[in-house]
C-alpha cells in the first residue's frame, strides 16, 4: 500500500460470482495530517476488455443488444445496446480476451486491434478497469443471435452505419460507459482509421 494510506483492517463481506470486501482505513489529507478512520466497501469483479468492432470499408459499427440486470434494477429498459466485452481471467492476456469476445458475441474476426484507453468503471466503489479497443472487422453478414448458452448469453448482433450510431449516441440511447467512450473516440479517429485500415 502507498505510504499515504493506512489499512486498519479488511474483511470479505460476500463471496459469490463477485466479491465485496470491507476496508477500514485512513489516508493523508491535502491540508496535512490524517483522515479519521473510514469504512469503505469495494465490489470486486475483476477486470474486463471491451471492443468496438468497426468496418472501415462499409463505415459500419457492430453493436450488440442484451439483457442487463443493472439497468433493470435502475428501473430502466433492461436490454442495452453495447459493444463486445468480457472478463479477463487470472493470467489471461487482454488481447486474447478481445479476440475471443468479439468472435463469441458478434461472430466477427478481428483483423487489426487499436487500443483506445483503460479506465476505471466506478472507482468510488469498485476496482474494476476496462481495457477499451477498436477493432477492424468485416461487418458484412453481421447479424443474428450469439453468445454462449452455458453462460446464459442471449446476444442480438447488428451492423449499423457509423452515422446512425452517432445519432443514437446524441439521442442518449447508448448509455453504458464503454460504448460512449469508444464511439466518441471513433468520431475523432474515424478518418485516420479509414485511411490506415481501408
Amino acid at each position: 500500500m502507498p505510504p499515504d494510506v493506512d489499512i486498519l483492517s479488511t474483511e470479505t463481506c460476500y463471496q459469490g460470482f463477485f466479491r465485496i470486501d470491507r476496508y477500514r482505513l485512513r489516508h493523508r489529507l491535502f491540508k496535512g495530517g490524517w483522515s479519521r478512520p473510514l469504512t469503505r466497501e469495494v465490489f470486486e469483479r475483476g477486470h474486463a476488455v471491451a471492443v468496438l468492432p468497426y468496418d472501415p470499408q462499409r463505415d459500419e459499427v457492430v453493436l450488440i443488444e442484451q439483457f442487463r440486470i443493472g439497468a433493470l434494477a435502475a428501473h430502466d429498459h433492461a436490454w442495452l445496446l453495447e459493444i463486445a466485452a468480457g472478463i479477463i481471467e487470472p493470467g489471461e492476456d487482454p488481447l486474447h480476451v478481445a479476440h475471443r469476445e468479439v468472435r463469441e458475441e458478434t461472430g466477427c474476426i478481428i483483423e487489426t486491434l487499436q487500443p483506445i484507453c483503460t479506465f476505471y468503471c466506478s472507482p468510488g466503489g469498485t476496482s474494476e478497469t476496462i481495457a477499451l479497443y477498436c477493432a477492424c472487422v468485416d461487418a458484412s453478414g453481421c447479424s443474428g443471435i450469439h453468445g454462449l448458452a452455458d453462460e446464459g448469453e442471449d446476444i442480438r448482433v447488428s451492423a449499423i452505419p457509423f452515422s446512425r450510431a452517432v445519432e443514437l449516441l446524441e439521442q442518449g440511447r447508448l448509455n453504458s460507459a464503454s460504448i460512449i467512450i469508444a464511439l466518441q473516440w471513433l468520431m475523432q479517429q474515424r478518418d485516420r482509421l479509414r485511411k490506415e485500415w481501408g
